[in-house]
């Protein structure tokens, strides 16, 4: 009883020792996730100059664009289009919003009056554009399909965003005018011009080895240039990939696969009865290829001139007799033996016009087709017969009956095309034929009246079958593959990945300046888990790890990790170097020169004075010696007749004396310049503006933290 009121003596005590210790758990928490005091909620994918995207909300818009990219696109290419267009759509709704303009719902159905104006299913009787019809279509939308609606919403959005922005471009055109003070200062910049003599000192004449720059200067510059030397965050890696790839031995199983269908057999090698005819035997091609023979190529019943046999078996091929096998030969992954099934001649090209009746359900039919497949017959049927009577009636019931709308005008011709350009049913009947044959063929799009106007050339064709095998590699390859990437993988987390790959011979591949939202990985295409594994957090220098690739493995090293800041020394040195040189090699030549005239000047170092005329500052470039607008500024500051001091130049140092000066012709008015320069003012907002706005912007990208990529 004596300890328990103690401890209801001290309960007080006791709750405060316990709330300290949460607190201190909760606290400890939150500094080892430092983001959920230093960054926005995991659910942020950005903020735009304070506006929020959610992950959800982005995501749903990368799914929806994904789809519509189909496999044209990756998921990370789709990503970064779809973060352009958040941010674009961010910053310029700050600017709407800065000035108070919207689309209100007036302006709103003008806007849709005109995006579907031509629109037939909201057109009246008379062809003109129809508001109750527009608005029966959204009620009904609304009424009976929420997924249409929802798309109808985001039209609306899309044609509203593409309104305002057009009136954001146009009130800052409107505030950009070119004044008269302008147009004569443009007139003055192309019209006045200089005459000059000059001397150039290049800056190749100093050989690079007698300039020393250091990595201090290289330093220096880029700190005092720091806007130029801006980097994101990167990581350095170094590879191995494994490739699963069939080995001598696989490839010659193939081989001695394929050799059995050549030579056929009675047995297979395990003494089984497994008959296998021999493929020069067999009669019925189509069902051995596709069937008995499970080949990875199907039979094609097509008949192909020389060109359009692979290239590496082409005249062998073609010269077979009827009934002959060719191969096993190694073709585009393959391994393949060939048979010539059938030689006929056939045109290369043949001319022809045709009708084309759709059916219901045809390929490209439209919607207002309602005829079935055996009306459709029918009526080709009777077009054909009142062709057959009177040819001339071609040309008029084309453009009464044909679909092929790419062909009516041209009276439903089709002039000189190779074979099989055609879909198979139209190219058998044109050219199979003979020229002048009439008849009805159906297709895919429908049944074609079809007349051979002509054929050319005829000249042997083959019909192939081909029974394929692609060169993969077996089951124990792959595991032997595995076997060594694992290996190597362990070994090298344990020594030095270098001396590890020397041993086995394996090529180490380095890949510098990997980003975070990076995809590719070069010799190994997409590869995001690399990227991700590089930037994760617990990663660490030396680190190794292994990854899945498409048929095989890469075993990484993590080298370097590079954060956000300036570029380093030797990273810079490529472009800072050259700059560097240029001013030391000046400061050399300006050292040695003590000559004031240029006679002087070129032969203490033994060059010669030259000559440039018409020189103007729009275009500030000295014939002979290549853009250099410090040199022209110059020029244009001097007295007829007077020389100027050494100027460092882009490509040497330079003397100058002013020859001659010319000054524009003075216009009566400068209104043509100045609208000049108002046009370029307006084509600059076209390409500067929204980059100008997107710079200016405050941009917090979180898509790596939210892991989006």
């Amino acid at each position: 009883m004596a300890v328990l009121n103690k401890i209801r003596q001290r309960s007080l005590f006791l709750i405060l020792i316990i709330a300290l210790a949460l607190f201190a758990f909760v606290l400890a928490d939150l500094f080892k996730n430092s983001d959920a005091l230093t960054s926005k909620s995991q659910n942020i994918v950005a903020t735009i100059n304070g506006k929020d995207i959610t992950r959800e909300d982005f995501l749903l818009k990368v799914e929806a664009a994904q789809r519509q990219a189909g496999s044209n696109a990756t998921n990370t290419q789709v990503m970064n289009s779809v973060w352009e267009q958040e941010v674009r759509q961010a910053v310029m709704e700050s600017q709407y919003e800065k000035l108070g303009i919207s689309v209100e719902k007036d302006q709103m159905r003008d806007l849709l009056k005109t995006s579907l104006a031509t629109s037939p299913e909201f057109l009246n009787e008379a062809g003109i554009f129809d508001e109750n019809k527009l608005n029966e279509y959204i009620a009904n939308l609304k009424e009976t399909s929420p997924a249409g609606f929802e798309s109808w919403v985001n039209y609306e959005k899309q044609v509203a965003s593409n309104a305002l922005n057009q009136n954001y471009f146009n009130l800052v055109k409107a505030g950009l005018t070119g004044t008269l003070s302008e147009g004569e200062l443009e007139h003055k910049l192309e019209g006045n011009k200089v005459d000059i003599k000059f001397v150039q000192v290049s800056y190749s004449s100093i050989a690079d080895s007698l300039v020393e720059v250091s990595k201090s200067d290289i330093s220096n510059y880029i700190k005092e240039n720091k806007n130029q030397y801006k980097v994101d965050a990167s990581r350095d890696i170094k590879f191995i990939e494994f490739k699963e790839v069939a080995s001598v031995e696989d490839e010659n199983a193939i081989k001695a696969e394929l050799q059995g269908y050549i030579n056929g057999r009675q047995v297979d090698e395990n003494g089984r009865k497994d008959p296998i005819e021999a493929f020069s035997k067999v009669k019925n091609n189509e069902e051995y290829i596709n069937l008995i023979a499970s080949s990875s190529v199907k039979f094609d019943e097509r008949f192909v001139f020389k060109s359009s046999l692979p290239a590496v078996a082409a005249d062998t091929i073609y010269n077979l007799n009827e009934g002959d096998v060719y191969g096993p030969y190694k073709d585009n992954g393959f391994f393949k033996i060939s048979k010539i099934v059938a030689v006929k001649q056939i045109p290369d090209s043949a001319k022809v016009r045709h009708i084309l009746l759709p059916f219901k359900g045809a390929q490209s039919a439209d919607q207002e087709v309602t005829q079935t497949e055996a009306e459709a017959k029918i009526t080709a049927d009777s077009i054909l017969t009142v062709i057959k009577s009177d040819r001339t009636k071609f040309s008029e019931l084309v453009k009464e009956f044909s679909s092929d709308k790419g062909s009516v005008e041209k009276e439903g011709r089709y002039d000189w095309h190779g074979y099989n350009t055609m879909v198979p049913e139209f190219n058998d009947f044109e050219f199979e034929g003979q020229v002048g044959d009439l008849g009805v063929v159906k297709t895919i799009f429908g049944f074609h009246i079809i007349e051979i106007e002509g054929q050319k050339d005829k000249k042997k064709a083959v019909q192939v079958g081909t029974i394929a095998r692609k060169i993969e590699p077996s089951e124990a390859t792959s595991d032997k593959v595995f076997r060594d990437a694992s290996n190597f993988e362990i070994n090298a987390g344990k020594g030095d990945f270098e001396a590890v790959s020397k041993e086995s011979n394996y090529v180490v591949r380095p890949v510098n300046g990997i980003k975070v939202l990076d995809e590719n990985i070069p010799g190994v295409g997409n590869q995001r888990p690399i990227v991700r594994w590089a930037f994760e957090e617990d990663a660490e220098i030396g680190d190794v790890k292994r990854f899945n690739i498409p048929g095989g493995y890469v075993i990484a090293q993590l080298v370097a990790k590079h954060e956000a800041g300036l570029q380093s020394v030797e990273d810079a040195t490529a472009k800072v170097l050259p700059i560097l040189r240029k001013e030391k090699k000046a400061e050399i030549i300006r050292k040695r020169v003590s000559a004031t005239t240029l006679e002087d000047l070129a032969a203490a170092e033994n060059t010669t004075v030259r000559a440039a005329s018409a020189i103007n500052m729009k275009s500030p470039t000295i014939s002979g010696a290549g853009r250099e607008p410090l040199v022209v500024g110059a020029a244009f500051g001097l007295s007829e007749n007077e020389t100027s001091k050494l100027i460092d130049g882009a490509n040497g140092v330079y003397m100058i004396q002013v020859t001659k000066i010319t000054p524009a012709v003075k216009l009566d008015n400068y209104q043509a310049a100045a609208n000049r320069v108002e046009q370029q003012k307006s084509s600059a907002v076209n390409t500067k503006l929204y980059n100008a706005l997107k710079e200016a912007a405050e941009i917090e990208d979180n898509r790596a933290k939210t892991q989006v990529q």
